[in-house]
């Protein structure tokens, strides 16, 4: 059965008023009366009257819509940052349109070109590895476009950024793998120029120099594609293999799923004298075998407050020039 698609006109001219006084009193208008505000509510209710978001993104220039642009939505990692950056834009009656970008530069930005051309309101952004030049997204900045970013953040441009506390899961990881007695240490990490590789990093560098070990480069590998791409994480881990360590800090949820993968597969690694200790948000790590120590970000509550900080950049009178760094902390999960 199709539905009657009634409009302000139509409860107008029932209710004997003119359509910008039932324009306001949908709105809640203070200009209004409680009598009135009333009649055109209880009637509205009664024919299941549905504003037109179309009509009124025309007049008001705004969709109330915000994109999301993550690098895959399957990361157990951002499909939580989805979820918390939904519990507020639903919330406040904005619509999400996610894209991804299987860590392309290319296709990151035909998604922010796309969504900034179908008059999306504002952005959420998670940096693609690829991810060099950014003057296209300080470009559109510069031009009033609100973009909030969180979990892999641009250098270089002013913003609200929604980031965890990597140094210091970093820290905590080697820390807590030298209090398990292990000496040599290594490191699997994402894409050189990715803001959360830089931390994580200089994490482990400082928890090695916190317990008086030292800093072995050739322990130190990168995956450009942060885990996307297995055979990358075989190589990375068949060249560490031939270096005897005998515990090893992931960077990336990703990575870490893919680094169990490669390790049980590897006639070079025994994996029981491995402890490993990696970020992660998958909720059924406790099964993982090798079992692992987890770092774990607050997604949910990242995704939250990215999409409020977007959401009263979009809804302010006045140009926004003071922006937060908002930097959340990392809990460590030991192994079960």
């Amino acid at each position: 059965m199709a539905f009657e698609n009634y409009t302000i006109k139509d409860i107008a001219k029932a209710l004997n008023l003119s359509t910008s006084t039932v324009s306001r009193a949908l709105r809640d208008s203070y200009e209004i009366s409680a009598e009135t505000k009333k009649l055109v509510m209880d009637y509205a209710q009664k024919i299941n009257y549905r504003a037109n978001p179309i009509a009124r993104s025309l007049k008001e220039r705004k969709s109330n819509s915000i994109g999301i642009i993550v690098t895959e939505i399957a990361n157990n990692f951002f499909s939580q940052v989805i979820d918390g950056i939904e519990s507020v834009a639903y919330s406040r009656d904005y619509q999400v349109v996610i894209s991804q970008t299987h860590e392309s530069s290319e296709r990151e930005k035909l998604n922010v070109e796309h969504l900034f051309s179908r008059s999306t309101d504002g952005l959420l952004m998670a940096m693609s590895s690829e991810t060099a030049d950014v003057t296209y997204l300080r470009n559109l900045m510069e031009r009033g476009f609100p973009i909030v970013f969180f979990d892999r953040v641009p250098s270089g441009i002013a913003s609200h950024q929604v980031i965890a506390d990597n140094r210091q899961g970093g820290l905590e990881a080697v820390n807590y793998l030298v209090a398990q007695g292990n000496k040599k240490i290594a490191h699997l990490t994402g894409a050189h120029n990715l803001s959360i590789t830089t931390e994580r990093l200089e994490g482990f560098k400082n928890g090695l120099t916190a317990n008086n070990l030292p800093y072995f480069p050739e322990l130190v590998k990168y995956c450009e594609y942060g885990g996307l791409l297995q055979e990358e994480i075989e190589n990375a881990v068949n060249e560490l293999a031939q270096h005897n360590y005998d515990a090893i800090f992931i960077s990336g949820d990703k990575l870490t799923t893919g680094y169990l993968q490669a390790a049980m597969g590897s006639s070079d690694i025994d994996t029981d004298k491995i402890a490993i200790a990696g970020f992660t948000n998958s909720k059924v790590f406790n099964i993982f075998s090798p079992s692992i120590t987890a770092i774990r970000q607050p997604a949910f509550e990242m995704g939250k407050r990215a999409a409020e900080l977007l959401i009263e950049q979009i809804e302010s009178k006045y140009p926004i020039d003071e922006f937060q760094t908002v930097v959340l902390p990392t809990t460590l999960i030991g192994r079960p």
